[in-house]
């Protein structure tokens, strides 16, 4: 996937995010194992705020969703892109841990409970993780099945 690709894609699903828990964008599929990617009005919002919606960095990040999920390398050892877990147990508490557990996971009316019920799961299922690129982190959960992963984004980092 290019960034007019990934571009398109997410021009053709951004008027039905409004009306759902998360809209399903692509499906990477990488070592014989699908990643579902999909977006969130939420995320969409907060991204206008920060004028950085289908950015070239914003773009970037998405597309770097085809490197799929590496159980072996679950966390990042920096200046790596993919997707990686995001913990609670980092110090000091950084922006990308506020933003994904104290303004989504852990607040009830954040829209976990809405993503988690549309992946029929419980939110307890649900992995937080953050998908990076050089210059952005998404942020998003993920629900891990044997058919494969679905990533849901809800919110970004562009803190160094």
């Amino acid at each position: 996937m290019n960034l007019d690709e990934a571009k398109s894609l997410i021009s053709g699903i951004e008027g039905d995010l409004s009306d759902r828990p998360f809209v399903e964008m692509h499906t990477f599929v990488r070592n014989g194992r699908s990643l579902r990617l999909a977006l969130t009005e939420r995320l969409r919002k907060s991204c206008r705020r920060g004028r950085v919606w289908k950015s070239k960095p914003f773009l970037t990040a998405i597309k770097n969703a085809e490197y799929g999920f590496d159980e072996t390398r679950a966390r990042s050892r920096g200046g790596s892109d993919g997707i990686f877990l995001v913990t609670r147990d980092h110090e000091p508490v950084n922006e990308m841990m506020k933003k994904l557990f104290d303004r989504f996971i852990d607040r009830p009316e954040g829209g976990v409970q809405a993503v988690a019920e549309a992946l029929g799961c419980e939110p307890a299922a649900l992995i937080p993780v953050r998908l990076v690129s050089h210059h952005m982190r998404l942020l998003g959960v993920m629900h891990r099945t044997e058919e494969g992963d679905t990533l849901v984004l809800v919110d970004y980092d562009d803190t160094k």
